[in-house]
Formats: structure tokens, C-alpha cells, sequence
């Protein structure tokens, strides 16, 4: 039962910071475009939410938004991160059945 919870609590989790991620790198593809300087949003904090949960929304705000296309170091940090997050949902979907 406990480990329903927890396969829940971490779907909650992925989600959140999903969609903040997503709605930091509009933000951000915004900001950028209208040449806003010292006001942007940090490459280390982009990132860093996408390790901490967010590589889904990291990843379609760079597709919707196409920011941050072109560096590769956001594609394998986020990518990692995916495989990461994805690998840590099955484990707890396995252990909770």
C-alpha cells in the first residue's frame, strides 16, 4: 500500500517539475528574445531543474519554445535525466506490485 503512495508522490513530483521546467524555458526563450541581458534565467538552472524532475517539460519547452536547441551539452544533460527519471519510475512501479 506505502508503495502506491510513493509511485504516486513521485508521479506528482516528475509532474511539478515538468511544468515548471516548461514554463522556465518559455520564459526564458522569451526574455531572450526580447534581448533582456542580466534578467535572464541561468543555463545552470535550466538544468538543474531538469535533473531534479523536470526533463520532460525541459524537453518539450526546448521543442515548443526552440530554445537552447542547438547546444549539446542541454541534449545530454536532459536526455541522461530523462533516462534517469524513467528508470527510477519502473523501479518503484515494480516494487510496488
Amino acid at each position: 500500500m506505502y508503495n502506491n503512495i510513493i509511485v504516486v508522490a513521485y508521479i506528482a513530483w516528475l509532474a511539478l517539475a515538468s511544468l515548471c521546467a516548461f514554463y522556465l524555458y518559455c520564459k526564458d526563450k522569451k526574455m531572450a528574445q526580447k534581448n533582456s541581458g542580466p534578467n535572464r534565467i541561468k543555463e545552470k538552472t535550466l538544468l538543474s531543474i531538469a535533473c531534479m524532475g523536470g526533463a520532460i517539460g525541459s524537453l518539450l519547452g526546448r521543442v515548443v519554445a526552440h530554445h537552447k536547441t542547438d547546444k549539446v551539452y542541454f541534449s545530454f544533460i536532459i536526455n541522461i535525466s530523462l533516462i534517469v527519471q524513467i528508470a527510477g519510475f519502473i523501479v518503484l512501479l515494480l516494487l510496488a506490485l
